[in-house]
């Protein structure tokens, strides 16, 4: 009966995680779409993005007072972390991909570089901030505030934040990809990249601007993350696996794949451990396993694979 009385809230639980899941695994989904490679350093994009709104947030909050005030701090802490995330993952393309795309070099020596890479944002984060010591943003808001009460769950003032923040972004990604002269192209190299270039689009200026778009989605989901939960150079790790999780569980390559698989990983973390007889040091475990569990019967996951069939 507990279980049963607490479902709303396990719920709500669940679509807040499952939104900044979504919102990391999409800059997974797009880069595997144009580059077929995974960027394991894209969870320290996610990471920079929080460090970066980070020192926005510090520098204004000190000055808020008022609601608008505060609305105005979280807009600018967004706009920061996205604009970071879009500038680390960037300098990622440049230095880590790029290089070794124009080379002609073998795939594991993409993922090498993105190993290296990962562990150089996460050492340097670390030594310009609180070396593996958790962090929190300045209270320029209460996100523990209640904002409403629904089906007996309430809704804190930072899950409806995250949720409504993350629906948008993903909402704006599906029309910039489905209907934009950028959109067009992203899907013409991921569906046939030399193809593409002789219909004289720009293949590097694409994947550049793929990388971008992925960053910055993963950047403001690092200033949500770091909004409601203590966050250090450590903090890409664990979100990034999962939302890589989740990317393959809504079908790799996928944008709207990703976005159900993040809410669907959300989900089931939040929903089957507090099961009597689970027990919440099972999450891992019940979350992984439903990923196996779903490639077993569908490897291509729940939406398939393919960036260029998206519209």
């Amino acid at each position: 009966m507990d279980y049963v009385h607490q479902l709303p809230d396990y719920l709500v639980l669940g679509l807040t995680r499952g939104s900044m899941y979504a919102l990391i695994a999409i800059g997974y989904t797009l880069v595997y779409g144009v580059l077929q490679l995974i960027n394991f350093a894209h969870s320290e994009v996610f990471m920079s993005g929080a460090f970066g709104s980070f020192l926005a947030v510090d520098a204004l909050a000190p000055h808020v007072g008022s609601t608008a005030g505060a609305t105005a701090v979280f807009l600018v802490g967004i706009l920061a972390g996205a604009g970071t995330g879009s500038c680390i993952a960037f300098m990622l393309e440049r230095v880590a991909y790029r290089p070794l795309r124009q080379r002609g070099a073998p795939k594991v020596a993409f993922l090498i570089s993105a190993i290296g890479a990962s562990f150089f944002l996460s050492q340097v984060a670390g030594k310009l901030f609180n070396r593996l010591s958790n962090n929190s943003f300045p209270e320029y808001f209460d996100v523990n505030h209640v904002a409403f009460t629904i089906a007996g769950a309430e809704v804190r003032v930072i899950q409806l934040i995250i949720v409504a923040s993350a629906l948008a972004l993903m909402v704006g990604l599906d029309a910039l990809v489905n209907r934009t002269k950028l959109g067009r192209s992203v899907r013409a190299v991921a569906e046939d990249a030399p193809m593409a270039a002789l219909l004289g689009i720009n293949i590097d200026r694409t994947v550049s601007r793929t990388f971008i778009i992925g960053g910055a989605l993963a950047g403001a989901a690092g200033f949500l993350f770091g909004t409601a939960f203590a966050f250090s150079n450590m903090m890409g790790f664990q979100p990034g696996i999962k939302a890589f999780a989740a990317a393959v569980l809504g079908g790799i390559g996928n944008i709207r794949g990703a976005m159900i698989g993040g809410v669907t990983l959300g989900l089931v973390e939040a929903l089957i451990p507090p099961l009597p007889g689970v027990g919440i040091q099972w999450t891992d475990v019940v979350a992984f396993g439903v990923l196996v569990a779903v490639l077993v019967f569908r490897p291509t996951g729940i939406l398939g694979e393919r960036l260029g069939r998206v519209a």
